[in-house]
């Protein structure tokens, strides 16, 4: 091989690197032939007046990437089939239109996500006081894991959850909401559980029953995997059980999906008497429930109800709450309570996603949780967003004291309110997004495909968070919302 002129001139890259670079390049260009001998590794040290294993090194990593071969005893060749053609070559291959994918199930095209701190006011429903969160004290938890390392603990295993925090969680549901659990799956979060319950359980083509204002994303999950989403009515008292008795007997229903403590979005806290009644029907029909407890903590006119998991004689209730709304969601904290074999199967489907959460987190929060800490920082929070719920409450009353004709129902507990302006709030959104308020209408917590189509002719409702911003900053938002009102 002809000796390329090379200046190895880069002070801050390896000579190695370079004489590397100098060799692809040269072969790309065709000035190096396919199947061409190089010169010997000592031969190339005198000409470049480099040490030899500078030069092996240059071309071990081009035999890495596929440029070279090496022959034993014979050196090193250019290799007959590149990792891609010359220049030469490339230009003569004929540019066409790529081939569209073709996807098994395509889903819809994310939206992009809400940066909520964009907004001076934000009312998003369920949005915990990110500023109150005691982080000196959680980091101390932290300290302690990395202090006190079991390195066991960081293989793969534990599909279904740090030991550790499991045996928190149990101690906590059973004191906090008279729900006895044997096992439970530790989840990254609400909507993996979700997902997992979906991927575990519907099929193409099977009905799955849900209140129809309700969380988007649990339908998304649903109908992802096959589902035809079948609206259960509502009224002011929550799931309509004539309805769902006209649906079971409609459809081969297979789940069905509630919040019956603070219901996402109306707030309304199903009573003892219609929990009873749904499990009776679902468990006289062979429908599985899925209980969605996702704010339980947060109540203040009186203790809240049990979840209707904790009253289960057939095992038929899935249920599943979160740590976002004490904690932090970036935590993504979640959790399945329910039967033996459903918890087997959703572990199996756990360790083909991604074998097990993060660690780290659930050592730490199990060590916050132990330590008493994130039971003191649940009375701290509990405290001030009664404090909230309080003055939003006062606030809204007094705006319709100046003639503004809302309608609004206290609810006994949660992060939000739900409130009828008796005007149509298509526009609302567009206007508020202008003043930087945040918030969420009635129109986004229809699903859009639904099997049957109950939407209203307009829109009237908002949902109003109250937990996540100040009282002042909660009263200046409303201020503006009147004035649209108005």
């Amino acid at each position: 091989m002809q000796p390329l002129s090379i200046e190895f001139n880069e002070q801050r890259k390896a000579k190695y690197l370079q004489l590397a670079q100098a060799l692809r390049s040269a072969i790309i260009k065709g000035d190096i032939a396919v199947g061409t001998k190089l010169s010997s590794a000592r031969e190339m040290a005198k000409i470049y007046q480099l040490n030899r294993h500078t030069i092996m090194n240059a071309l071990q990593l081009l035999v890495a990437e596929g440029w070279l071969e090496s022959n034993e005893r014979s050196g090193y060749n250019v290799t007959q089939t590149l990792p891609i053609q010359s220049s030469v070559n490339t230009k003569q291959v004929p540019v066409v239109d790529p081939k569209p994918y073709k996807f098994t199930k395509k889903l819809a095209v994310p939206a992009p996500a809400m940066n909520l701190n964009e907004f001076k006011y934000n009312f998003a429903g369920g949005l915990p006081d990110l500023n109150c969160f005691p982080y000196k004290e959680f980091k101390r938890s932290l300290s302690y894991v990395f202090n006190h390392v079991d390195t066991s603990k960081f293989h793969y295993g534990d599909i279904s959850g740090a030991n550790e925090l499991k045996h928190q969680v149990s101690s906590y549901l059973y004191k906090a909401r008279n729900l006895k659990v044997n096992d439970l799956l530790i989840c990254n979060g609400s909507q993996e559980a979700l997902f997992l319950i979906s991927k575990a359980f519907i099929s193409k083509g099977d009905f799955v029953a849900v209140e129809t204002l309700g969380y988007p994303p649990a339908r998304k999950a649903f109908a992802a995997c096959g589902a035809q989403i079948v609206d259960i009515k509502q009224d002011e008292f929550g799931l309509c059980i004539d309805d769902l008795k006209t649906q079971f007997s409609r459809f081969s229903i297979k789940m069905l999906y509630l919040t019956p403590l603070h219901q996402y979005p109306t707030t309304v806290t199903l009573s003892p008497t219609r929990r009873m009644q749904i499990y009776q029907l679902c468990y006289q029909h062979g429908v599985m429930i899925i209980e969605d407890d996702y704010d339980h903590e947060f109540h203040y006119q009186c203790h809240p109800l049990q979840p209707m998991a904790a009253d289960d004689p057939a095992g038929i209730v899935i249920y599943l709450s979160t740590f976002s709304k004490i904690m932090f969601s970036a935590a993504r904290i979640g959790y399945i309570c329910a039967a033996p074999a459903v918890l087997e199967q959703l572990s199996a489907w756990k360790q083909l996603m991604n074998h097990k959460n993060d660690v780290v987190m659930q050592l730490a929060v199990a060590h916050f949780m132990k330590e008493g800490a994130f039971e003191r920082h649940l009375k701290r929070m509990t405290k001030l967003y009664k404090q909230r719920y309080e003055a939003m409450d006062n606030s809204l009353r007094a705006l319709q004291a100046k003639g503004l004709p809302l309608e609004f129902k206290k609810p006994d507990g949660g992060m939000a309110m739900w409130i009828n302006l008796n005007i149509d709030t298509a526009n609302i959104k567009k206007y508020l997004h202008k003043h930087s308020i945040y918030l969420q209408t009635e129109a986004e917590f229809y699903f859009c495909d639904s099997y049957r189509s109950l939407k209203p002719k307009h829109f009237s409702y908002l949902r109003l968070g109250f937990a996540g911003q100040s009282e002042e900053a909660m009263q200046k938002g409303l201020d503006i919302i009147a004035e649209y009102a108005y």
